[in-house]
């Protein structure tokens, strides 16, 4: 028989935000104990959803209970957050969502809590409307953010800062890249239409295909074949942007897991040596490249040390996809808002400095590097940037433009959600000397067009 799916995702939920673990890794061990596709998918929406406003139904759920619940009872907690997202973001029918809570009680062997989850969800739906009105009070319940994010954001972005928060907790469309080596965009549009899956083209990103609605990738017409990857647009930019020449020497120096390394590849012939200093992270990249039949020098090696791993051949280009806050990926990874804190950021600030001038000397004259961080935090980015320009070092900034986003700085920032992708930050710096390049890096609005 199979699992109690508000069993499994109150289980997956305690473990995302009451236990500290990554919401993917957690759907992965536990979607599989699920014997039915729609229960899989069932599970997921409810994990997502419940995630992203875990700061807001927790805080009601404090409301609602006379005492905290104790560590002990973090699954009860759990599903009753996970019952007022689906009462409240899911639109489930209220009797429903009581009834099957209480009966999870039951297969969970919480058989003792079915009074508790019973009365706090009769007073939740009673009690509705004034409760809203004073969970509103509470900033981070109300904007599903936590605090430190808030300050931070309206502290770098005041006059976007509420189109920020929005998209934040808006759920993002799936998006495909599609391998452009192996068939054509259109033609994959096609493909998926025939199969009964929905989908558009992106406006401007030649390699982008925008899903209707989630589903297993194992549907995807050719997945297997490594006709396509699910990866958002604002990534795709990034190979783009790199703009790597046939034949040349490349450099991912942070590459789990490894989404921008084979967009790199499919698009032509390159030396390319892909770094990641996690051994579970690198298996990744593997499993990626191995899909996508591609091929190239992978390692698990830390890009700050460079004499362990580094043959002193300069590289063409180097793609730097810094370590960062994910500040602007909070529509595809929810469970960030809960696990980053503000103590976060120093630190990752000071490894990106860090990596920055070692990764710099590798580079040849004439070669590029792009900085590429998924942060809206300037902390991070045109800080990071301007800093290093201004060291007095060979580096020239190559001027970015895009259809979606503006200038910060010597680079080119995106905020969630501007034309359907997600928060990310690049900056070109070009060694000197070498031929001069003026023009600014740009894709136009005309599908395969980069310039």
């Amino acid at each position: 028989m199979s699992a109690n799916p508000r069993v499994v995702a109150a289980r997956a939920l305690s473990d995302i935000a009451v236990h500290g673990q990554s919401l993917r890794q957690v759907l992965a061990a536990d979607l599989p104990v699920l014997e039915h596709g729609r229960d899989r998918a069932f599970v997921s929406a409810i994990v997502y959803a419940s995630t992203r406003s875990w700061l807001r139904w927790n805080a009601a759920l404090q409301l609602l209970l006379v005492k905290p619940l104790p560590r002990k009872l973090a699954w009860v907690q759990a599903l009753l957050v996970s019952a007022l997202a689906q009462l409240e973001d899911m639109d489930i029918a209220p009797h429903a969502v009581v009834s099957a809570s209480v009966d999870a009680c039951e297969a969970s062997g919480h058989g003792a809590q079915r009074g508790l989850v019973n009365a706090i969800l009769r007073r939740w739906l009673r009690e509705r409307n004034a409760l809203l009105k004073r969970l509103d009070e509470n900033v981070e319940a109300r904007f599903r953010l936590p605090g430190w994010l808030l300050q931070a954001l309206r502290r770098d972005w005041p006059g976007e800062v509420d189109a920020i928060i929005a998209a934040s907790n808006r759920e993002a469309s799936p998006m495909l890249r599609v391998n452009l080596a192996r068939m054509d965009r259109a033609q994959y549009l096609l493909a998926l239409d025939a199969a009964g899956i929905r989908a558009q083209l992106h406006s401007w990103i030649p390699t982008a295909i925008v899903l209707e609605h989630s589903l297993d990738v194992a549907r995807l017409p050719g997945w297997a074949d490594g006709l396509c990857s699910m990866q958002d647009g604002a990534a795709q930019l990034a190979a783009m942007l790199l703009d790597a020449p046939p034949n040349s020497r490349v450099l991912d120096a942070c590459a789990a897991p490894g989404g921008k390394a084979c967009h790199i590849l499919e698009r032509g012939p390159v030396a390319l040596t892909a770094l990641d200093r996690d051994l579970q992270r690198t298996q990744r990249v593997r499993e990626n490249l191995d899909r996508l039949r591609l091929t190239c020098d992978l390692r698990t090696a830390d890009a700050l040390q460079p004499d362990a791993w580094w043959d002193g051949q300069m590289y063409d280009r180097i793609l730097l996809d810094a370590p960062c806050s994910a500040s602007g990926v909070l529509r595809r990874q929810p469970d960030v808002r809960l696990h980053r804190r503000a103590s976060d950021i120093p630190e990752l600030a000071a490894q990106q400095r860090r990596l920055l001038p070692t990764l710099w000397p590798m580079l040849a004259p004439g070669g590029i590097l792009l900085y590429a961080t998924c942060s809206l935090l300037r902390a991070e980015n045109a800080q990071q940037i301007d800093g290093f320009l201004q060291e007095g070092t060979d580096a020239e900034a190559i001027p970015i433009k895009l259809p979606a986003g503006r200038a910060d700085g010597a680079g080119w920032q995106i905020l969630p959600g501007e034309d359907g992708i997600d928060g990310m930050f690049f900056a070109l710096l070009r060694k000197q000397p070498g031929d001069q390049v003026r023009g600014a890096r740009h894709i136009d609005e005309a599908p395969g067009t980069l310039n």
